[in-house]
């Protein structure tokens, strides 16, 4: 077997967590998982708490960050809208897949870090998605709110393999775009 990273390390985490809840971020259930021991895990996180900032980060990062990037490379906000909408309906499977970020915010309740981390991004989603919309020239703040409560709550009810959640923010996406080509 090949040596495991600190990537195989989170993506277990963000597998655990949507299983199972926080409880099972642990070195010990997670080696059991990953069929390996825990001295591995401590190779790559000094301690629990460490391995799950490691996690809140990669989470910003690739749920945010990454996104954000990969939007802003295109030049029409009809598309970038279109591409934000489907980047975020369609999470990878090996993080956690549709059920990762309910999964979170649901440890934000009992954890002030994630609840911090939670926080801030939904603080950067929501300001970059208001500047798509100003582009499309729908200055309406509530208009931003709404398309990314939606994102939020259709992960929220989606089940595993669901891809129903991706259609119907598509066809919100399709009508908000519509607004703005009204005006």
């Amino acid at each position: 077997m090949s040596r495991l990273s600190q990537t195989d390390w989170i993506a277990a985490g963000f597998r655990a967590l949507t299983t199972q809840g926080p409880q099972a971020l642990k070195a010990e259930p997670l080696a059991r998982h990953l069929k390996t021991t825990k001295g591995s895990f401590y190779w790559h996180f000094k301690d629990v708490p460490a391995f799950q900032a490691a996690m809140l980060s990669h989470w910003e990062e690739q749920a945010t960050q990454a996104i954000i990037s990969l939007v802003e490379a295109i030049p029409s906000p009809v598309l970038k809208l279109r591409a934000l909408s489907q980047a975020s309906a369609t999470p990878e499977d090996h993080y956690g897949g549709i059920g990762a970020e309910p999964a979170i915010r649901a440890w934000a309740k009992g954890d002030e870090n994630v609840a911090k981390a939670v926080h801030d991004v939904d603080q950067a989603r929501l300001a970059y998605v208001s500047d798509i919309f100003n582009e499309l020239g729908l200055g309406n703040p509530d208009l931003p709110r709404l398309f990314y409560a939606s994102l939020i709550g259709l992960q929220e009810i989606a089940e595993v393999g669901d891809k129903t959640g991706s259609a119907a923010l598509s066809t919100l996406t399709d009508l908000m775009i519509a607004m703005s080509e009204t005006d």
